[in-house]
């Protein structure tokens, strides 16, 4: 009998979406996350893997997604300062994705 442990698939899947780079799963991705808070930059480009969060949130803006930005002042995981931070919150949707 193996000793080895069954990987959990839901986990597993989970992860293989944050590795898709392709537009539309990084735009899937991140309306996922903004439905359930604001989220900044500097963690969407770490959480959700999307290397451009402006060019995503442009996306979905056009796509009838209303959000607003605000710019914050963030301290990253190395103790540097950045100003001007972009922090996203989800206003509305458009009607057909309600």
């Amino acid at each position: 009998m193996s000793s080895k442990k069954m990987a959990n698939q839901k986990a597993s899947h989970e992860i293989s979406q944050v590795k898709s780079t392709s537009i539309s799963a990084q735009n899937a991705r991140f309306i996922q996350r903004l439905r359930l808070g604001s989220i900044d930059t500097f963690t969407a480009m770490r959480e959700l893997n999307i290397c451009r969060p402006g060019a995503r949130i442009c996306d979905l803006r056009n796509a009838g997604y209303r959000i607003d930005t605000a710019r914050i002042v963030l301290t990253d995981e190395w103790g540097r300062t950045h100003r001007g931070v972009a922090l996203y919150t989800l206003m509305s949707e458009p009607r057909s994705a309600a």
